[in-house]
């Protein structure tokens, strides 16, 4: 492993800030200077994992969305 990468996983970034990160990058808004803080910042594991959450979450709530759509007769 490079010494880059090293230092990029040694980030000392919190969950919660990740967290943050990811729900604005969902939400399609995010400020350039807040971009390159959360470069500097953020550990990238917690980046890909937090990602990977928040899509499933999304694909989970279209789901049960789509479900209680069709369910109620509401789409018939």
């Amino acid at each position: 492993m490079s010494d880059d990468l090293r230092n990029a996983a040694a980030r000392k970034g919190s969950f919660v800030q990740t967290l943050q990160a990811v729900a604005w990058s969902f939400f399609g808004v995010r400020r350039s200077a807040d971009h390159a803080q959360d470069v500097a910042k953020l550990n990238p594991v917690h980046v890909i994992v937090a990602g990977v959450a928040g899509a499933a979450l999304f694909v989970l709530a279209l789901v049960l969305l789509v479900q209680w759509v069709v369910g109620s007769g509401v789409a018939a």
